[in-house]
């Protein structure tokens, strides 16, 4: 994506089902699960490098005994960095009087980061400062184990506000006003009431202490879930451990984010990504499933599980931008599904260059397209090999022509090559713009002046800015007749509130192509109308998405057409044209991803419709600020 955008964060958990011990004799080493959550966590840092965290909680030790552990970092090189500190920790460890490093209960009483629950967190920031008071895991501390809570996910919540006002209902005073605090928060309130319930039940009895034993066997964890999600709204993988050694993962109801778990008998495995597990466990693919959206998968102190369901399923609706960038491309089934957005790009393709092949030339930008790129080309050997046949039948060429037919191959180029040290999207908006002029560099003299079209593709376009600052100037400079620049990925009109950072709407070319056209056509007054319906129904929890019908109004191809004007450098020689994926051959290369609302506004929960048209009223208004 040429212009990045900050996304999904990444979530990494083990459960080692066996004691300590068992790993240290099979495996030689007591790191046996801090080298696996290392892996998995690597192979995830695509989804968050602006800060990591990692916890840990040991089952079962005495009480006077450090139970938790945890180490955030925000530095460069994060997963590195926090795996340097556990590593260290090991060391000191390893040099204390009697020190047997073989030995699991001398460990659990005297190192950090040797329990059996792990979770490991990558982030993104989308909101405020890039902080670690930011950073995942969070902590909600208590004396009594099981009220402890450490939380990490990969989410958004749309109804912060609400969620806040509940939380304030109950009684709770929260310190901060963020869906991550008042998620963990609303859970924490539900977990005290079921520790509250179970002692109750055992009260004069039996001795306190022993309570504590019934209240970690008898806490009914689906019934804390149940309890603490169902007023939630948003795209969600949380996972919570808690400090007894109970721990749970739940799913939105939609299936939005994915949360892929693996379990044998000696761990039970969640992530945000099927590669990290494959990577750390050298698994099947086919071993790997997801967990059901609306589902809890909950594993209880003693190492047992049980996925269950915490709210009514809705319609999946997961992610699409999972398949077209955000999760690694060595998945095979993402592998594939990338390679058939670009193949079925060739239909327009052909058009735009006006099936003239010999006179073209095809490339990517950035790496990331790599694989759109070569599902485009395979989309234009198949087309050879269908023009082949029908020249060779019907036409019955002479020798030498039939020679040319059969050796025509079309032209491909590293055209564009980004500097990888330097991240246009860590900067504010108005620095931006200069950085972007020298992300990127090219190649010359292997296009023919004013005769080669250039053919480039792109994972997705959503700002343009990129294009017009930056890609667009130097491929001129190239002097191609003409420049087509294939987006894999349909226009992106709408905001997201599920994870991505993409919620101002003036900020999408679309967008912008979209307000062109009104003015053109005299029709910008629609705007006011549609800016005063959303505020008479701002109160309303049934919203529909009222800046759909805005879009409405114009095709594809003349939004499209509106794009490529508004991307198109002054002074730019070569001819230019824009096209974009369709959402039907979206649906068909990722039939299983069907979350779609950025490009069609068709949100699969009540907070998207409320969203969009809140970012619509800030773009009314003027405010720079995001609409969740």
């Amino acid at each position: 994506m040429s212009d990045q955008i900050k996304h999904e964060c990444g979530i990494a958990k083990i459960r080692l089902r066996k004691p300590l011990q068992y790993y240290i004799d099979k495996y030689g080493s007591p790191l046996y699960a801090v080298n696996k959550l290392y892996v998995m966590m690597q192979k995830q840092s695509n989804r968050g490098q602006d800060g990591v965290g990692v916890a840990n909680i040991k089952v079962d030790v005495e009480p006077g005994t450090r139970y938790i552990s945890r180490y955030r970092t925000i530095k460069p090189q994060p997963v590195q960095d926090v795996f340097q500190k556990i590593g260290r920790k090991f060391e000191k460890t390893q040099k204390k009087p009697g020190a047997n490093m073989k030995d699991a209960e001398w460990l659990q009483n005297n190192s950090g980061f040797t329990g059996e629950l792990w979770l490991g967190h990558l982030r993104y920031g989308t909101h405020g400062k890039n902080s670690i008071e930011s950073c995942h895991p969070f902590l909600r501390q208590n004396n009594w184990r099981s009220r402890n809570l450490v939380m990490a996910g990969n989410f958004n919540m749309t109804n912060v506000d609400e969620l806040f006002d509940i939380l304030v209902g109950l009684g709770q005073h929260p310190k901060e006003k963020t869906d991550t605090v008042t998620v963990m928060e609303k859970i924490g309130h539900f977990i005290d009431e079921e520790n509250q319930r179970v002692f109750n039940k055992y009260k004069n009895k039996i001795p306190n202490n022993e309570i504590t034993e019934k209240i970690g066997n008898e806490l009914n964890i689906q019934r804390i879930l149940k309890r603490s999600f169902k007023d939630f709204d948003g795209g969600y993988a949380m996972v919570g451990l808690m400090g007894h050694g109970s721990s749970f993962v739940v799913r939105d109801p939609n299936g939005i984010r994915p949360a892929f778990k693996y379990i044998d008998d000696e761990v039970i495995v969640v992530a945000s990504e099927k590669q990290a597990i494959k990577a750390a466990f050298n698994i099947n693919y086919e071993d790997i499933s997801e967990i059901n959206p609306g589902n809890a998968l909950i594993v209880h102190k003693n190492g047992e599980y049980d996925e269950v369901p915490i709210m009514k399923k809705g319609v999946q609706k997961s992610c699409s931008f999972e398949r077209i960038y955000f999760s690694r491309g060595t998945d095979p089934d993402i592998y594939k599904e990338r390679k058939d957005l670009g193949r079925l790009m060739i239909p327009q393709i052909l058009k735009a260059v006006n099936f003239d092949l010999k006179n073209s030339v095809f490339t990517f930008i950035p790496n990331t397209a790599e694989i759109s790129f070569l599902g485009m080309m395979k989309g234009v050997d198949e087309y050879l090999l269908k023009r082949r046949k029908e020249i060779i039948i019907d036409g019955k060429p002479h020798i030498d022509a039939l020679e040319e037919i059969l050796g025509f191959q079309p032209r491909v180029e590293k055209l564009v090559i980004k500097d990888a040290k330097l991240r246009t999207f860590i900067a504010n908006d108005e620095s931006r713009d200069e950085l972007v002029a020298n992300v990127y560099d090219t190649t010359y003299e292997v296009i023919r002046k004013n005769v080669d079209t250039l053919v480039v593709i792109d994972d997705s376009i959503v700002r343009g800015t990129t294009l017009e600052k930056s890609i667009l100037r130097m491929l001129d400079k190239l002097e191609p007749k003409k420049i087509v620049i294939v987006s894999s990925a349909p226009q992106i009109r709408y905001p997201d509130c599920y994870g991505i950072d993409m919620s101002k709407v003036k900020e999408f070319v679309a967008f912008r192509a979209m307000l062109a056209l009104l003015e053109e056509r005299n029709l910008d007054d629609q705007l006011e109308d549609t800016y005063h319906t959303i505020l008479a129904n701002l109160g309303s929890k049934d919203q529909r998405n009222y800046v759909k019908a805005l879009y409405d109004q114009f095709t594809d191809e003349e939004i499209s057409a509106k794009i490529t004007e508004i991307v198109r450098p002054e002074g730019m020689k070569a001819e230019l044209e824009v096209v974009y994926q369709t959402v039907d051959n979206l649906h068909e290369a990722c039939p299983h991803n069907l979350g779609d609302w950025y490009f069609t506004g068709n949100y699969p929960t009540p907070g998207g419709n409320r969203v969009v048209n809140k970012a619509f009223v800030n773009f009314m208004e003027g405010k720079e600020i995001r609409a969740y």
